[in-house]
């Protein structure tokens, strides 16, 4: 183990304040390969193991990067599933994914998590093609439930006996499909335990009923247990004045602690006595328990609704949680656990911070040397959420009608500072991305109100239909401002937002826009904003080219692109037996296709024209029909997006339905018709023949030299 990292001893567990720089020494992990291997040690034993696997996360996460707070905070919990079930038999399904690093170590791919999230590693999220012991492929909110359901509903019509668990997170229940699973679960009165992990965040801080909901069931002290004779008890809890969910609680509540003693029946003064001073509560008549419980948890939302409920536990007592665990496994129908863990557990700053730590960035290497440069640094281009930010900031201080909503990604679409600033104006609906659109096309009928929806493409899909029925069918004035638009590099296929110009541009009433750099993402935002109407800006995922925003704001004409440069004029005659091509690009390929289209000109003396089109709908064909009637013989489309249906598609259909004598010839260069496994964002570019190599050499192919 490292000698630069503190290690302080609290309870069983060791504590951590710095990643560590060297693989730590892991005896008993080392014999790991398979969960097997933990049904034969001790429980002081799996005890060191959980010290031993948080350490080698703290140095396998330095290695790789990834996602971070969420796989410390379930050490515990991972060994607890993986010691009690008998996977692969049994099915375990994690939700998201955020929290399966310990997993994946402990199913045989321990030497392989350094490689995490790199081209040719293992995967950021579980995936059914890396592991039998994934069961399903997660990267999106909410779904472990559903698919748990259905594995166990499976498994009852073909016969098989297996045990079928689903582990949740707080954040990730507060999304609709959970509640759907769940309902049905006791409609079809399935086989089916879930693991809620209430850390009492998602990505963000929890928020909203459902969280109160939860720090309401932990504050009173008590659980509802389990013994070993499958006898549903009570017993009293310790908890923390520090304890974070406990602070989170009398923040939303005011302070407003029930009076729990008040609650309780008056006639079994003996049993409430055992429960005040911590002794559990022997097995009690059915009736009287079940009275018990009612007056204690009547307004607990599980039991409310049918399923067995069990907690809360503390998340981090392994030897409780196997206990727990091995006997809830023998109940039959639906079971809810609720632990507690903390997010980031064990190391130190990520426990101070669990937002800040969700993800981290790779160590720099000790060998890793700045080149020596005279010249000064040049300073790092602003993020793209930046630039929304900003704007955002800019345009609310202008324009009272303007509120901001997002499903629980205020950090990452750069909206802290105006939640900051404008707390009356913003709303985080957590989890919930359907109701954040249909929230925003209540909020425009109004017609006094402009709400702008931050969401990333990838989770607008889950919106889609809302999108439709609820926005652009009534033609409300929303502006979605759609960040991780293309490709996301080490977060791969499942946070890749490369079909939302195929879904968005099929839809009437609605406008698109695809800003090429940070000015043009900031005054296009500017023009859909003007626009009354739906309208649809997208931009990537992380920094832009270096260019300077201008805050005068432009108003872009709808549907008007922008030629930004070409080797001839409208005067230029170039021979009829000679190529003249036109570029199209489509958002922030703009930058490599100029390049690849100057290259061109100078190396094989193509005639080349480049336009920035800004706008997918409205498309400029006036400005196509001015290219052809110039001559143009070739046309090359650029976008990062599939290309089915996308951007190159619109062009493609004008043309085709345009009476010409003779048709150029055209191609689109995008994303072909497959999944973009997870590498650098760079690598996934060249993969896709979309970085300045890759469109020269196929607009090279293309004009026949």
């Amino acid at each position: 183990m490292s000698d630069s990292a503190t290690i302080h001893l609290s309870r069983q567990a060791k504590v951590f304040d710095q990643i560590l720089a060297t693989r730590p020494d892991t005896p008993i992990l080392d014999t790991i390969d398979s969960p097997a291997v933990l049904k034969t040690l001790s429980v002081d034993e799996l005890v060191q193991l959980a010290d031993e696997l948080r350490a080698y996360l703290l140095y396998s996460t330095g290695v790789s990067g990834g996602h971070f707070g969420a796989n410390l905070g379930v050490v515990e919990l991972t060994i607890a599933l993986h010691t009690v079930l008998n996977t692969p038999q049994d099915l375990l399904v994690w939700d998201v994914g955020h929290q399966a690093y310990a997993h994946k170590v402990l199913t045989g791919r321990r030497e392989r998590l350094p490689s995490i999230r790199a081209k040719d590693g293992l995967t950021a999220f579980p995936e059914r093609h890396e592991s039998e012991y994934d069961t399903f492929g997660v990267g999106h909110s909410s779904t472990s439930i559903s698919a748990a359901l259905g594995m166990s509903l499976a498994a009852r019509l073909l016969g098989e006996e297996r045990k079928v668990a689903a582990v949740i997170g707080d954040g990730a229940m507060t999304g609709g499909m959970a509640f759907e699973a769940m309902n049905d679960a006791v409609q079809q009165n399935a086989d089916l335990l879930v693991v809620l992990n209430d850390n009492d965040m998602s990505i963000s801080a929890a928020i909203g009923g459902f969280s109160r909901h939860l720090a309401k069931l932990w504050q009173r002290g008590l659980a509802m247990d389990i013994d070993k004779n499958g006898n549903i008890l009570m017993v009293k809890r310790d908890i923390s004045a520090d304890d974070r969910r406990i602070r989170h609680y009398l923040q939303m509540a005011n302070g407003a602690f029930e009076n729990v003693s008040n609650r309780l029946p008056s006639k079994i003064g003996e049993k409430i006595s055992e429960l005040l001073h911590g002794v559990p509560l022997s097995p009690l008549p059915d009736k009287i328990a079940e009275k018990i419980g009612d007056k204690l948890f009547a307004d607990n939302l599980f039991k409310a609704i049918g399923f067995t409920y069990l907690g809360p536990f503390d998340g981090h007592d392994l030897p409780k949680l196997i206990s727990v665990l091995e006997r809830a496994k023998q109940l039959q129908g639906a079971v809810l656990v609720h632990v507690h863990t903390v997010k980031g557990k064990g190391f130190l700053p990520a426990e101070a911070d669990p937002i800040g730590y969700h993800a981290i960035g790779k160590l720099p290497k000790t060998t890793d040397k700045q080149p020596a440069t005279d010249s000064p640094a040049r300073p790092a281009a602003k993020k793209y959420s930046q630039i929304f930010g900003e704007w955002l900031l800019h345009t609310a201080k202008h324009d009272k009608a303007l509120v901001a909503i997002t499903p629980a990604m205020a950090e990452g679409s750069g909206m802290v500072e105006y939640a900051a600033c404008y707390p009356e104006r913003f709303f985080d609906v957590a989890i919930a991305e359907q109701h954040a659109v249909t929230l925003a096309a209540g909020m425009a009928t109004s017609e006094k109100i402009k709400p702008v929806v931050a969401i990333y493409s990838t989770f607008l899909q889950r919106g889609y239909d809302q999108l439709i029925h609820d926005v652009a069918l009534q033609n409300l004035d929303v502006t979605f401002a759609i960040d991780r638009a293309g490709l996301v590099g080490e977060d791969g296929a499942t946070h890749a937002g490369v079909f939302d110009l195929t879904y968005l541009r099929c839809v009437p009433n609605i406008i698109i826009a695809t800003p090429s750099d940070e000015h043009e993402c900031h005054q296009l935002l500017n023009s859909c904003y003007r626009h009354r109407g739906v309208a649809a800006v997208r931009y990537p995922r992380g920094e832009g080219v270096g260019c300077s925003v201008g805050l005068d704001d432009e108003h872009y004409p709808i549907g008007k692109a922008n030629i930004v440069w070409q080797s001839f004029d409208e005067s230029d005659n170039v021979a009829n037996n000679q190529p003249k091509l036109a570029v199209l690009a489509f958002g922030t390929r703009l930058a490599d296709a100029l390049k690849a289209a100057k290259r061109l000109y100078q190396t094989q003396h193509i005639a080349c024209v480049v336009v920035d089109m800004r706008w997918v709908k409205p498309l400029d064909k006036a400005l196509i029909s001015d290219l052809l009637a110039q001559g143009v013989t070739h046309i090359a489309t650029i976008e990062e997006h599939q290309i089915a249906g996308g951007a190159g598609s619109a062009v493609n259909e004008f043309i085709i339905t345009t009476a010409l004598m003779q048709q150029p010839k055209i191609i689109n260069l995008g994303i072909a018709d497959e999944f973009i496994h997870h590498a650098s964002h760079a690598e996934q570019l060249a993969y896709c023949g979309l970085d300045e190599a890759g469109i020269y050499h196929a607009l090279s192919q293309f004009v026949g030299r």
